[in-house]
């Protein structure tokens, strides 16, 4: 992937990340959430993470001091 391609990707899991969030707030805010899609929706936003960390890492390089 070039890394336009790499770019535009991070801004789409960000965006997905960002709505999950909202996503868990509004199920917690509700008093009544279910317990098991609260958990899936958690696991999925931590994927979201790392999938972000890697993709920022490819597209800053390393610095060696």
């Amino acid at each position: 992937m070039s890394d336009e391609e790499l770019q535009m990707r991070l801004e789409l899991l960000k965006i997905e990340h960002r709505d999950l969030d909202e996503a868990i707030t509004a199920l917690v805010e509700a008093g009544n959430a279910d317990q098991l899609r609260l958990a899936r929706l958690k696991k999925r936003k931590l994927q979201l993470r790392d999938r972000i960390i890697m993709i920022e890492n490819q597209l800053i390089p390393d610095i060696i001091a």
